[in-house]
C-alpha cells in the first residue's frame, strides 16, 4: 500500500495553492531513473538528487515518516519538484553531479558531508597504477575521476567494467591471489601482460568513466580491424573480446551517454534557444578561455557541453604557436586552429569568456560556418558570484545583456565559462611548471 502524502511542517512562503499544485504534479512522477530538482516559492533549485525510480524517491521526501532535522527543513522549503528522465542510473548518476555543479543548491551543501563525496584515482604515474577511491583529491599528478555523489553506483560500475579491463584496486605486490585466478587483475604477476599493456587499457578505462564511451567502441574497432589486417590476430581477439565487453555492457550500465538524455526537461537550453533565435536547444555548447602569465605560456582551452551537461572526452587544448599577450589574437588563433578539425563535431553555439573585443576577433570566422558566438563579459571578475553579463552580436551592433543570477540561463553559462577556465588555468601550470625543470 502506497503511503499517503503528506506535507506536516510547512515554510511560511510556500503557500497551500503551492502545496496543492506540487501535489497533483507528484502524481504524475515516471517509474523511471532519473534527476530531481526541488524548488523553493521563488522558483529557485535549492536541491538536486538523483533516483533509480523518481515516483518512488521524490514521493519519499513528502511521507509522514521521521526526518532528521535537516531534511525537515528542507522538505518545509519545498514549493515545486521538477524532473529530467534518463534511460539508466548511471546515467542519473553523471547528470545529478553536473546539475549539482551548475547550480550549487544550498541544501546539497547542507545535507551533504564530505563521506558522501568520491573520485576514482589512478596514478598513471606508478609502474603499475591501482584504482582506488578518495573523497579529497591531492595535488600528486594522479588521474582523478569525479566528482561522484553516490561511491555505491560508481564502485558497482566499476565491478562490472573491470571485467572488460582487469585492474589492481590496491598496491602492486607481485603476487598472485584470487582475483588473479578470476581474471581481475592483468596478470602482470604470472606473467599475462605487461605494465605498459596494462596502462593502455587503464587509459580506455579512463576515457570510459570520463564518457568517452562512443569514442572508446569506435576505437576499439578501428584498432581490431588493423590488427587483423596485420594479421597480429591474438591482439585483435583481445581487442574484440573488450569490445563485445562493451557492447555488453551498455544492457547493464551506461557512462554519461549524454545522447540520450531528454533535453526538453533542460529549461536553460530552451531558454538559451529563446533568447538567441537558435533554430533548436544547442545540444553542443563549446566554450573557450585562454590563460597565460605575461605572454609566457599562453594556452587556450575548448570545453564541450552536450545537451547541458560537461562532455569531458572533447574537450580540447591548445598550445598556442605565438606567445604573446594578447587575448584577442590568442583567442582567434585558438578558434581558427579548431575550426580546420571538422571531425569534432561542430557546436550549435559558441560562448567565450571575453566581451566585445573577444567576440569581434572570432565572428567572422564562426560566421563562415553559421555557427552563433556569445561573449560572457567578467570585466576581470573571476570568482564564482560575478555577475553574468553576456555580449551578444546582433546585425552590426553588440546587445549587452544582463541575466538574472539565479535563472537557469544564467546558471549554464556561468558554468560552461568558469569550467573553460578552469581547464585553462590547469594546463598553463602544467606548462608552466614543465618549463620551470628544464
Amino acid at each position: 500500500m502506497t503511503e499517503p502524502i503528506a506535507f506536516p511542517h510547512l515554510d511560511p512562503s510556500v503557500t497551500p495553492a503551492m502545496r496543492e499544485q506540487l501535489l497533483q504534479k507528484l502524481k504524475t512522477l515516471p517509474a523511471s531513473p532519473g534527476v530531481y530538482f526541488h524548488k523553493d516559492a521563488n522558483g529557485e533549485i535549492i536541491y538536486v538528487g538523483k533516483a533509480a525510480v523518481l515516483k518512488n524517491r521524490v514521493r519519499q521526501y513528502f511521507h509522514k515518516s521521521p526526518k532528521d532535522p535537516k531534511t525537515e527543513a528542507l522538505v518545509a522549503e519545498i514549493a515545486d519538484t521538477d524532473w529530467i528522465v534518463v534511460d539508466t542510473e548511471m546515467d542519473a548518476l553523471f547528470l545529478e553531479s553536473e546539475m549539482i555543479k551548475r547550480y550549487m543548491p544550498k541544501w546539497n551543501i547542507l545535507l551533504r558531508d564530505d563521506k558522501t563525496v568520491s573520485y576514482v584515482r589512478i596514478d598513471m604515474k606508478s609502474e603499475v597504477p591501482y584504482v582506488s577511491f578518495t573523497r579529497t583529491p591531492q595535488d600528486d599528478k594522479a588521474t582523478y575521476v569525479g566528482p561522484f555523489y553516490g561511491k555505491l553506483s560508481v564502485s558497482k560500475a566499476l565491478r562490472i567494467l573491470r571485467k572488460v579491463f582487469p585492474y589492481y584496486d590496491k598496491p602492486y605486490d607481485g603476487k598472485k591471489t584470487l582475483n588473479t585466478d578470476l581474471g581481475l587483475t592483468p596478470g602482470i604477476e604470472i606473467g599475462k601482460t605487461t605494465p605498459q599493456a596494462y596502462k593502455k587499457n587503464l587509459r580506455k578505462l579512463i576515457l570510459y568513466l570520463e564518457g568517452g564511451r562512443h569514442k572508446l567502441l569506435n576505437d576499439l574497432e578501428k584498432q581490431m580491424k588493423a590488427a587483423a589486417k596485420a594479421e597480429n590476430f591474438e591482439e585483435a581477439a583481445e581487442l574484440r573480446g573488450q569490445l563485445f565487453g562493451l557492447k555488453e555492457l551498455q544492457k547493464k550500465i551506461v557512462f554519461s551517454d549524454k545522447e540520450f538524455l531528454d533535453i526538453s526537461s533542460d529549461q536553460a537550453l530552451t531558454d538559451l534557444q529563446m533568447m538567441l533565435r537558435l533554430p533548436n536547444p544547442p545540444k553542443r555548447i563549446e566554450g573557450y578561455d585562454i590563460s597565460h602569465q605575461s605572454g609566457t605560456n599562453v594556452v587556450g582551452s575548448m570545453v564541450v557541453f552536450s545537451n547541458g551537461a560537461s562532455d569531458r572526452s572533447e574537450y580540447r587544448k591548445f598550445k598556442l604557436r605565438h606567445q604573446r599577450n594578447d587575448d584577442t589574437a590568442n583567442l582567434r588563433e585558438v578558434i581558427e586552429r579548431r575550426l580546420k578539425h571538422p571531425e569534432w563535431t561542430f557546436p550549435d553555439l559558441v560562448i567565450l569568456d571575453g566581451g566585445i573585443n573577444q567576440v569581434n576577433a572570432v565572428k567572422d570566422l564562426l560566421d563562415a560556418h553559421q555557427i552563433p558566438v556569445i561573449g560572457r563579459d567578467k570585466s576581470g571578475d573571476h570568482t564564482r558570484n560575478a555577475a553574468v553579463d553576456i555580449i551578444v552580436p546582433q546585425a552590426e551592433q553588440y546587445k549587452n545583456l544582463q541575466l538574472l543570477p539565479n535563472s537557469h540561463i544564467a546558471k549554464l553559462i556561468a558554468r560552461i565559462d568558469d569550467e573553460a577556465h578552469r581547464f585553462a588555468i590547469t594546463y598553463h601550470t602544467l606548462l608552466k611548471r614543465k618549463n620551470m625543470l628544464k
